[in-house]
Parts: structure tokens; C-alpha cells; sequence
């Protein structure tokens, strides 16, 4: 699978890029428009034009003017001091989004960069040589130009890059791949720099997980309804499509055909109570508002990835470059303090599920789901840590976008905090992955203790899933890697997938 840069990029293709270490190309449109707009930088160097970031300093120092024969040197400056990251390294997997995302950003032709050091950073993701790039340090003003800074270093040699997960100067790796280091020109370095690739790599990769997690949500509720003998009218469509949010009605959609012939839920004239608590009743309001969420994040996000987020902009046609701000990150920061609120309420409502489980007094079966409790705690630690987690991840939601401070002598006075809403947001939906797969680890030991009565086929799939990597637990064990097993079920596809082969796709 080859994914081409420079036309358009959706998730899935940075996914792909990110986890499956699909090859990129560079598209031959892209190579066209990159010489038009390089063809207008190279004039207006020669004609001494001032020009931001080209021939003038940046930031508070853009009235400074630099000759046309320093251009070279300060575009090598610029991305040596701007390498100011601090704190753990970027996982592999997010640096290998930015690196695609920058690529494709500098392709789309308005940043007067050339093609050559694009196709170096190119040839650097499909022979996974990784720029090692400090977690913190931006703000989101210029975009998110410390860790583009550390990206851009390596491409010139500089910095570390990682390869084979050990970390090594960058010039030795390129070297030992037979590669050359980048030698900038004019723009260049301001165009490696200015951007929101961070913030909008890790909004990438935490949407794909979320959009999954969300399914995920619907098939552990659903084996809760089933372990509690929930009323199953709150699902019909009827209660639904008199309130039509798109989110709301797929998640009751889910629910209907996940519990689709179950002999778990009472019968309508049967049941002697009239409704359910709100953390089975709701589920459809709850997780709907979550998936609707989502996807006014997943929209501003792909927009984002389709964007020229560099300053100033080459207009090559117009014959114009324009010094703007489409390198502030505010949109995405937005949007990613919403993903961490959407998901932080699917583990939320999820973990008062585990609750009702594990609760004698609300559910019914015997204490926290062992047979033999006082000698055996069962799972009473499970609910600890989901409840552990979700206390977290409401710290964890409060907004970063709403905060800002000045930078650069109060030239860049009004900052996103993006890339802070990016980092938490990937911390907030892997909370939220192991919540739910500790619901589903309690939900298939509540519907082991009931074998005399027949699940749904979705919900029965569900619990094959969960036992074919977790035995049902009989006596107390040490839980950690049960814990673990159950989120790797959400995380990487397998529940879903195997809910899927018994009752056809979920929404």
C-alpha cells in the first residue's frame, strides 16, 4: 500500500502511515506546484525583497533585514534555536504522522520549499528512520514549531534519529541508510517549522482509536444490559427518531442489534420495573453525544490535514506571498479538548456500569461477581481502577485552549495550546480504552455466572472474544494482565472484529 502526498489525505491514510508503515510517495501534481511556488522565493531573493522569514528575521526580530547572501545561514539558525523541546520523545508512531503531514503540507506548493528536501523526508518514513522529538515545548502559536524544529534538525543532519528503536546522531543514521542530509536555502527552514502537524498527528491517531472505542462502548453496554436484565425498550427506534441526533441514533442502532434475540432481557409484559438507571437507560443519549463529538473533531482535523499551515504563504500563481496565520493552532485545539471530553464520558458512563456489576445491591448477583466472596475479592479492584481513570481523565479534560500565554516579546499574544490538548487527548482516550475493557472483562464474568440463559449472538461473540484471551476468573489471580488483555480488545480491533463476523458492521 502506497499512500500519495501532496492531493489528499483522510485518518485512515496517516493511520496507515503511522501504524502500518505504509509507503508514501510524493504525487507528480505536487512536484509542479513546489517548482512554481520555489520559482517566486528565488526571485525575490534575487531582487532583494523583504519579505518575512526570508529576508528579515522572525518573530519580534522580523524587522531586522538579512542580506541575500546570509538567507541560507538563517534558515539553518532558525531551526537550531527553535529545537527547544523538553521531555520524554514522541512515540514512533506519532513523529511518523508528523513526518507525513509535514510532507504533505510542503507538497501542496504554498511554503517555496523544493521538492529535494521533501523527498528526503519521505524516503526517511519508508526506511523508518524517526527524528527524535521532545514531547513539550510548544505552544501552538507558529504552530507547533519546537517539534517541528526537532524534526526539521534531523532532516539536516542534526538532532537524533531513531531507527530499530535505538537513538543515534542523526548524521550516523543517514549516513548508514546511504543518505545526505538536507541543505536548506532561502524558506526553507520556515517552512519545515510553521505548522500544526503535532497537534493534528496525535488528533489523527486518537480519532481513529476513538471512533473504534465508541463501537467498543455500545458492544460492552450492551453485554451489561444483558448481565442485568436491562428493559431493551430505551433502544427503540421509535424513542429515537423522535430525537435525532446522528450520533444518539447510531449507538441505539448498535444496541438494538447487539441484543437482537437475547434471552437475558426480560420480556415487555413481564419485567416488573418500569426503567432502568441512567447508565443503562441513556447509553444511546450518552455514547451518541460522544460519537457526534467525534466527528466535528474528525472534520476539523482532516481539514487540518489538507491545510497550508505555513507563514508567510507563496500565492505562485497570484504571484503574491502573504504573511497570515494559518499556522495557529486554535481550530485543532478546539477540537481536540472536545475529543478528550467525549471520550473522558465514555469511560465516565462506563465505569458507574462497572459499578452495578460488581455491586451486590444493584445487580443482583453475588458480590463482586465471585462465587465465593470473603475468601475471593473478584473483582472488586477492577472497579477501583476504572474509577481510578476516570478521576483522572476529568483533570485531564479540562480545555488547554483556553488558555494562553504571550510568546516572542508579546509578538505572538494570543497562543492555542494545542499541542498540550493533543498530548492529553491520546492520554484521555487510552484511559477511556481501558475502561471499557475492564466493563467488558466484569460484563462476560456477570454472563458466566447466568450460562442458563442464552445471550444475543453480538453480545455471545463479545464474550468468545473476551474469553479467548481472558479465562473466566474462579478464584482470585492477579488481575494487571487481564486488565491489559481487555484493553488490547478495544485498542486493537479484535472485539469489534469479532462482533462483527457474528451480526455484520457496526456503525
Amino acid at each position: 500500500m502506497t499512500i500519495e502526498v501532496g492531493e489528499s489525505l483522510t485518518i485512515a491514510d496517516v493511520v496507515a502511515v503511522a501504524r502500518e508503515r505504509a509507503q508514501v510517495a510524493l504525487s507528480s501534481r505536487a512536484r509542479e506546484r513546489m517548482a512554481a511556488s520555489r520559482a517566486v522565493v528565488e526571485r525575490l531573493v534575487r531582487e532583494g525583497r523583504t519579505v518575512y522569514g526570508i529576508t528579515t528575521g522572525v518573530g519580534e526580530l522580523a524587522g531586522v533585514r538579512i542580506s541575500p547572501a546570509q538567507s541560507a545561514q538563517l534558515q539553518v539558525n532558525i531551526v537550531r534555536s527553535h529545537s527547544a523541546g523538553v521531555g520524554e520523545p514522541l512515540p514512533d508512531e506519532v513523529v511518523r504522522a508528523m513526518m507525513v503531514l509535514r510532507a504533505h503540507a510542503l507538497a501542496l506548493g504554498y511554503s517555496g520549499i523544493r521538492e529535494a528536501p521533501v523527498a528526503l523526508l519521505l524516503e526517511m518514513l519508508n526506511r523508518g528512520l524517526h527524528p527524535v522529538i521532545p514531547s513539550q515545548g510548544s505552544v501552538g502559536a507558529s504552530g507547533d514549531l519546537a517539534p517541528l524544529a526537532h524534526l526539521a534538525l534531523a532532516l539536516i543532519g542534526e538532532g537524533e534519529i531513531r531507527a530499530g528503536g535505538v537513538a543515534v546522531p542523526s548524521a550516523r543514521a543517514m549516513a548508514s541508510a546511504g543518505l545526505r542530509p538536507a541543505v536548506l536555502a532561502a524558506k526553507e527552514g520556515m517552512a519545515l517549522i510553521n505548522g500544526t502537524q503535532l497537534m493534528t498527528a496525535c488528533g489523527a491517531l486518537g480519532l481513529f482509536d476513538a471512533r473504534h472505542l465508541a463501537s467498543c462502548a455500545d458492544v460492552a453496554g450492551a453485554m451489561t444490559c444483558e448481565a442485568l436484565h436491562a428493559i431493551p425498550d430505551a433502544f427503540d427506534a421509535l424513542v429515537h427518531d423522535v430525537r435525532p441526533h446522528p450520533g444518539q441514533r447510531k449507538s441505539a442502532g448498535n444496541l438494538r442489534r447487539l441484543l437482537e434475540g437475547s434471552e437475558m432481557l426480560p420480556a415487555a409484559p413481564a419485567h416488573a420495573r418500569v426503567q432502568d438507571a441512567y447508565a443503562l437507560r441513556c447509553m444511546p443519549q450518552v455514547h451518541g453525544a460522544s460519537r457526534d463529538a467525534f466527528e466535528y473533531a474528525a472534520r476539523v482535523v482532516e481539514i487540518e490535514m489538507n491545510s497550508a499551515t505555513d507563514n508567510p504563504l507563496i500565492f505562485a500563481r497570484e504571484e503574491r506571498v502573504i504573511s497570515g496565520g494559518n499556522f495557529h493552532g486554535q481550530p485543532v485545539a478546539l477540537a481536540l479538548d472536545v475529543l478528550a471530553i467525549a471520550a473522558s464520558e465514555l469511560a465516565g458512563i462506563a465505569e458507574r456500569r462497572i459499578e452495578r456489576l460488581v455491586n451486590p445491591h444493584l445487580s443482583g448477583l453475588p458480590p463482586f461477581l465471585t462465587q465465593d466472596g470473603g475468601l475471593h475479592s473478584g473483582l472488586m479492584l477492577a472497579q477501583y481502577t476504572a474509577a481510578a481513570l476516570v478521576s483522572e481523565n476529568k483533570v485531564l479534560s479540562h480545555p488547554a485552549s483556553v488558555d494562553s500565554i504571550p510568546t516572542s516579546a508579546n509578538q505572538e499574544d494570543h497562543v492555542s495550546m494545542g499541542a498540550v490538548a493533543a498530548r492529553k487527548a491520546l492520554v484521555v482516550v487510552g484511559h477511556a480504552q481501558q475502561v471499557i475493557g475492564i466493563e467488558l472483562l466484569c460484563a462476560a464474568q456477570a454472563m458466566d455466572l447466568q450460562a442458563s440463559l442464552r445471550p444475543a449472538a453480538g453480545t455471545a461473540a463479545a464474550r468468545r472474544a473476551v474469553r479467548e484471551v481472558i479465562p473466566r476468573l474462579d478464584g482470585d489471580r492477579v488481575l494487571a494482565p487481564d486488565l491489559a488483555a481487555a484493553r488490547r480488545l478495544v485498542a486493537e480491533g479484535t472485539l469489534r472484529r469479532s462482533v462483527e463476523q457474528a451480526i455484520g458492521e457496526l456503525a
